[in-house]
């Protein structure tokens, strides 16, 4: 790497695209705090691809069998959105649309 040439961007763990400095971003707890988690691995996300992780999925569901990032990607809801997201601009954020998974 050249000196003066800064470091590409982080990579977001479930869209697998560039998370730029200025993009709303957050860390994600492979496994929920809740659920264990509490000082366990975190991946960086853009915030879209979080959101949609807990529209999608419960914390049992995170902690039991979606608990890396590959295991994310196959989640047939979160396929979608990643496919969806493959065009857009590594900044791009909408509000999380759809159905919100059921509590309790």
């Amino acid at each position: 790497m050249i000196e003066d040439q800064p470091a590409s961007d982080p990579i977001c763990a479930l869209c697998q695209r560039p998370v730029p400095p200025h993009a709303r971003q957050s860390r994600h707890h492979l496994v929920p705090k809740l659920r264990g988690g509490k000082g366990g691995p975190t991946v960086l996300l853009h915030q879209i691809c979080h959101n949609e992780i807990h529209a999608a999925l419960t914390e049992t569901e995170l902690a039991r069998s979606y608990n890396t990032p590959e295991a994310l990607r196959a989640h047939p809801r979160l396929a979608k959105l990643v496919d969806w997201l493959a065009g857009k601009d590594p900044a791009f954020h909408v509000p999380t649309a759809g159905p919100r998974r059921k509590r309790g």
